[in-house]
């Protein structure tokens, strides 16, 4: 191979390498950030889309562990305690996952953080489950968004609100 297309093959390779870089990663990650009766609440979350799939009970299914949005498992962080649907949660920073159900949600708050998906989760390492109630929407959303209200964090996706009460 002669030099000049050696040089052409290497600038080709850096190129399509560049490129790819700075693709849009199809669940995006986010984070979003509020005050909940005077607590700092911060939560960083992969945001997948619908795209036209059944997510409640298929993509997402029911009575399997779910790490809460895409990617690594979502975190929420708060510097002061919290009470969570009734219970204590500590300050501090927390995996979540869910186990959706039809007519129930299970809200987990896991003290193992860095996952990847589920992966690395134990039960053993769960400070917190509630169970919350989803409430169907009459409009879908379609990219998976968590809001911070003043008495309440809500996940929102596809046809389905998943609102923790928080104090």
């Amino acid at each position: 191979m002669r030099l000049k297309d050696k040089i052409c093959a290497v600038l080709f390779t850096m190129t399509a390498v560049i490129a790819g870089a700075q693709e849009k990663k199809a669940s995006p990650a986010e984070t979003v950030q509020g005050k909940i009766k005077g607590a700092a609440v911060t939560i960083n979350y992969g945001s997948p889309s619908v795209k036209g799939r059944e997510i409640w009970g298929g993509l997402v299914p029911f009575g399997k562990i779910w790490r809460a949005g895409a990617n690594e498992a979502t975190t929420i962080e708060t510097d002061k305690d919290l009470t969570v649907e009734g219970k204590i949660l500590p300050a501090g920073k927390y995996s979540v996952f869910i186990v959706p159900q039809k007519d129930v949600a299970t809200i987990i708050f896991n003290s193992a953080t860095g996952l990847k998906g589920t992966n690395g989760y134990n039960e053993k390492d769960d400070v917190l489950r509630v169970g919350v109630k989803p409430v169907a929407t009459s409009t879908k959303t379609e990219k998976l968004v968590y809001k911070i209200n003043k008495d309440n964090i809500t996940l929102s996706w596809d046809n389905w609100d998943i609102p923790i009460r928080v104090k």
